[in-house]
């Protein structure tokens, strides 16, 4: 069986990914959570990451790093991680990649902590044109395969790539015009998003440079998860 390494659900965009990618598509996996340390990683995660990150995938000894890596991996094995037609899917892996490399502006504002419910600073014009982007790509995708996924009728790894943005809608507040506007509130919904939010808020660690970010990127009005 997979064994997935993350890092906390309240904070970790990046482990998201793979998690409900391989939840949704009911690939089995055995989860091994393993807390954000203050400062460098390294240490702690290199004995099973060779970048000494998460997210990280291990297949019978051999490990597989970044979450786009571990998606084409498990394309190659499993079937329905990406469209099956040729158009949606280049359009996907298109979509997955620049998510991937871009969107410096949404990830410095407005960092991931699913628990809690913020009031935002003013925006940067760094954070608008993200936003708009973001938009102009959703309403491309869900106009030209149908939606209600991005790339069609089905949850592909495309949508489990913009996961983590649906978490920071709920938690900033943010808004989209078109189609795009209920596109996050339809990734909230799906069972493993679910999931992955009710083991988030349940979570009691505190990792104090994550905080920092919230807290630099707006007024924290409402607190969702368990304390201690």
């Amino acid at each position: 069986m997979y064994v997935l390494h993350i890092a906390n659900k309240n904070y970790s965009s990046w482990s998201l990914r793979p998690w409900v990618l391989m939840r949704e598509l009911g690939i089995p996996f055995e989860e091994r959570l393993t807390p954000f340390p203050t400062g460098s990683s390294w240490s702690l995660y290199r004995p099973f990451s060779p970048s000494g990150r998460v997210p990280c995938l291990i297949d019978d000894g051999w490990a597989v790093w970044d979450s786009l890596a571990i998606a084409e991996y498990l394309a190659e094995r499993h079937h329905g991680v990406w469209p099956a037609e040729a158009k949606a899917r280049a359009w996907a892996r298109s979509a997955a990649a620049e998510m991937h490399s871009s969107f410096t502006g949404l990830r410095g504002s407005c960092p991931m902590s699913c628990g809690v419910r913020i009031e935002p600073f003013p925006m940067s014009d760094a954070l608008k044109h993200d936003l708009f982007r973001l938009g102009d790509l959703w309403n491309d995708g869900l106009a030209s395969f149908g939606g209600p996924f991005l790339a069609g009728d089905h949850f592909t790894a495309i949508d489990a790539f913009f996961a983590p943005v649906a978490f920071r809608v709920q938690s900033y507040g943010l808004s989209f015009e078109g189609a795009a506007a209920a596109y996050p509130a339809r990734l909230l919904a799906l069972p493993a998003m679910r999931e992955w939010y009710v083991a988030a808020i349940a979570e009691t660690w505190r990792e104090p440079d994550h905080e920092a970010e919230v807290r630099a990127a707006g007024t924290v009005i409402e607190d969702f998860r368990a304390t201690l």
